[in-house]
Protein backbone atom coordinates (compact mmCIF):
# COMPACT_ATOMS: atom_id res chain seq x y z
CA UNK A 1 0.00 0.00 0.00
CA UNK A 2 1.28 3.21 -1.02
CA UNK A 3 -1.04 6.93 0.66
CA UNK A 4 0.80 9.89 -0.83
CA UNK A 5 -0.28 12.97 1.05
CA UNK A 6 1.85 15.74 -0.03
CA UNK A 7 1.07 19.70 0.85
CA UNK A 8 -1.87 21.54 1.21
CA UNK A 9 -2.58 21.72 -3.00
CA UNK A 10 -3.37 17.83 -2.91
CA UNK A 11 -0.72 17.29 -5.69
CA UNK A 12 0.47 14.17 -5.57
CA UNK A 13 3.69 14.51 -7.45
CA UNK A 14 5.17 17.46 -5.50
CA UNK A 15 9.28 17.45 -5.37
CA UNK A 16 10.88 19.24 -2.86
CA UNK A 17 13.31 22.23 -2.34
CA UNK A 18 16.79 21.27 -1.41
CA UNK A 19 17.44 21.76 2.23
CA UNK A 20 13.37 20.12 3.13
CA UNK A 21 13.96 18.21 6.23
CA UNK A 22 12.55 14.45 5.99
CA UNK A 23 12.06 12.92 8.62
CA UNK A 24 12.42 9.14 7.70
CA UNK A 25 10.23 6.47 10.08
CA UNK A 26 10.66 2.85 9.80
CA UNK A 27 8.34 0.19 12.21
CA UNK A 28 6.98 -2.74 12.31
CA UNK A 29 3.54 -2.40 13.78
CA UNK A 30 2.52 -5.58 16.44
CA UNK A 31 -0.61 -5.97 14.79
CA UNK A 32 -2.38 -4.84 18.67
CA UNK A 33 -5.73 -2.85 18.20
CA UNK A 34 -5.53 -2.08 14.32
CA UNK A 35 -8.25 0.23 14.87
CA UNK A 36 -6.69 2.34 17.69
CA UNK A 37 -3.37 2.09 15.45
CA UNK A 38 -5.47 3.91 12.52
CA UNK A 39 -6.87 6.51 14.50
CA UNK A 40 -4.33 7.51 15.54
CA UNK A 41 -2.15 7.56 12.96
CA UNK A 42 -5.01 9.67 11.48
CA UNK A 43 -4.94 11.72 14.18
CA UNK A 44 -1.06 12.60 14.28
CA UNK A 45 -1.21 12.68 10.04
CA UNK A 46 -3.92 15.64 10.44
CA UNK A 47 -2.31 17.14 13.51
CA UNK A 48 1.37 17.18 11.36
CA UNK A 49 -0.37 18.48 8.15
CA UNK A 50 -1.36 21.94 10.67
CA UNK A 51 1.58 22.93 12.41
CA UNK A 52 3.82 25.44 10.51
CA UNK A 53 6.45 24.21 7.92
CA UNK A 54 4.95 21.06 7.34
CA UNK A 55 5.44 20.19 3.62
CA UNK A 56 4.14 16.80 3.09
CA UNK A 57 4.06 12.68 3.91
CA UNK A 58 5.08 9.60 1.91
CA UNK A 59 3.91 6.10 3.82
CA UNK A 60 3.59 2.29 2.96
CA UNK A 61 2.80 -0.39 4.88
CA UNK A 62 3.87 -4.17 3.66
CA UNK A 63 1.34 -7.03 4.68
CA UNK A 64 4.51 -8.59 6.71
CA UNK A 65 3.53 -4.72 9.32
CA UNK A 66 6.99 -3.29 8.45
CA UNK A 67 5.96 0.34 7.04
CA UNK A 68 7.86 3.52 6.11
CA UNK A 69 6.64 7.03 6.72
CA UNK A 70 8.91 9.80 5.70
CA UNK A 71 7.32 13.51 6.46
CA UNK A 72 9.12 16.30 5.28
CA UNK A 73 9.60 19.78 7.11
CA UNK A 74 10.52 23.35 5.65
CA UNK A 75 13.14 23.02 8.16
CA UNK A 76 15.24 21.56 11.37
CA UNK A 77 12.99 24.29 13.56
CA UNK A 78 9.63 22.90 12.05
CA UNK A 79 10.56 19.21 12.39
CA UNK A 80 12.09 19.62 15.73
CA UNK A 81 8.41 21.66 16.73
CA UNK A 82 7.03 18.47 15.29
CA UNK A 83 8.88 16.38 17.61
CA UNK A 84 8.14 18.58 20.73
CA UNK A 85 4.46 18.65 20.01
CA UNK A 86 2.25 17.19 23.09
CA UNK A 87 -0.26 15.43 21.46
CA UNK A 88 2.43 13.99 18.67
CA UNK A 89 4.51 12.56 21.93
CA UNK A 90 1.50 11.30 23.72
CA UNK A 91 0.37 9.38 20.50
CA UNK A 92 4.36 7.85 20.25
CA UNK A 93 4.28 6.70 23.50
CA UNK A 94 1.25 4.55 23.11
CA UNK A 95 2.69 3.41 20.00
CA UNK A 96 5.85 2.53 22.04
CA UNK A 97 3.42 0.31 24.65
CA UNK A 98 1.09 -0.63 22.04
CA UNK A 99 1.04 -0.83 18.32
CA UNK A 100 4.97 -0.89 17.08
CA UNK A 101 7.39 -3.80 17.53
CA UNK A 102 10.20 -1.73 17.13
CA UNK A 103 11.15 1.45 15.20
CA UNK A 104 13.94 3.44 13.77
CA UNK A 105 13.97 7.09 13.02
CA UNK A 106 16.57 8.92 10.56
CA UNK A 107 16.29 12.43 10.00
CA UNK A 108 17.69 14.05 6.64
CA UNK A 109 18.65 16.99 4.50
CA UNK A 110 16.81 17.06 0.72
CA UNK A 111 19.65 17.24 -2.03
CA UNK A 112 17.76 17.17 -4.62
CA UNK A 113 14.04 15.88 -6.01
CA UNK A 114 11.96 14.67 -8.75
CA UNK A 115 9.51 12.57 -9.87
CA UNK A 116 8.43 10.38 -12.60
CA UNK A 117 5.11 9.19 -13.53
CA UNK A 118 4.19 6.71 -16.36
CA UNK A 119 1.58 8.07 -18.29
Amino acid sequence: MRRLARGSIGNLMTTFAPGTIAVIFVSEVTGEDPEGYAAAAAEAEALAAAQPGYRGIDSARGIDGIGITVSYWADEAAAIAWRRHARHGEIRDAGRGRWYRWYSLHVAEVGRSYDWEKE
